[in-house]
């Protein structure tokens, strides 16, 4: 059943093939537009992700591969942890030639890694190829190098984005109109969830709930709604969540900080 909207256009067998599981994901064939992402609602992406390892690498709506007769394209939809082609990161929506055998990252550090293929019609041998049998496969390796080393911009952000929440956490440090019985365990919580972030990305709701923790804490206690209180605790918040968002992202609401 053709999904509804795309208008048919090749009829190729295509296939993005999962280098981390060794496991093909087929094209949806006659597509003018291939969606690649997660489950949103009730919106099915063409190449769902989800079930892969490390899938919390990739945004819902990460990317999609547009084809126009022979030629694809592959675009970047925006995606939180970005799109890497060929090892080289994709502005948001611009359009990139595919070629086969290119190699495709869902997000930094070679997580999630698809080589772009013509998928290899098998045929089955008959009879009076018996002899077909006694040759080994052809095996075809696909060589990849991964994409580890994250660019000069996006260990900036990073240093950006940690200068931002230890400034943050330092702000709640130093706020004396709170006691220290109440202002220590909060810092505490904050901090642990700066480490807890920075160490392992994948927990980062985690981190938030601890830092959202600390804040609690610490606005909810009588002596914070002193004004001096209440100012110092805004801004380390604001601080906090602009430093996670360029941590994990490079990015602080709509503006991107990652330029490569």
């Amino acid at each position: 059943m053709q999904n509804p909207g795309k208008s048919q256009t090749t009829g190729q067998s295509l296939e993005l093939f999962h280098v981390q599981t060794d496991t093909p994901l087929e094209l949806p064939q006659n597509f003018s537009v291939i969606s690649i992402g997660k489950p949103k609602d009730q919106t099915m992406p063409d190449i769902n992700v989800a079930g892969l390892p490390d899938a919390n690498f990739a945004s819902r709506l990460h990317a999609e591969i547009h084809v126009e007769k022979n030629t694809y394209y592959l675009v970047d939809l925006g995606s939180v942890n970005g799109t890497y082609l060929n090892n080289i990161k994709l502005e948001p929506t611009n359009r990139y030639p595919l070629k086969f055998g290119d190699k495709i990252d869902l997000g930094h550090g070679a997580k999630i890694t698809f080589i772009f293929l013509q998928k290899q019609e098998q045929e089955i041998p008959t009879q009076s190829d018996n002899t077909m049998l006694n040759h080994s496969p052809t095996v075809i390796q696909v060589e990849f190098v991964a994409n580890t080393k994250p660019s000069r911009m996006e260990l900036l952000t990073k240093l950006i984005g940690l200068v931002l929440m230890v400034v943050g956490i330092f702000i709640l440090a130093v706020n004396s109109q709170i006691p220290p019985s109440v202002r220590i365990p909060g810092v505490l919580s904050c901090s642990v969830g700066v480490v807890v972030l920075i160490c392992r990305q994948t927990f980062r709701h985690i981190a938030w709930f601890l830092m959202a923790l600390g804040i609690t804490v610490m606005f909810f206690n009588g002596n914070a709604f002193v004004p001096a209180s209440i100012l110092a605790i805004l801004a380390s918040c604001a601080l906090l969540v602009a430093g996670c968002q360029i941590f994990t992202s490079g990015k602080f609401l709509n503006y991107s900080l990652l330029k490569n």
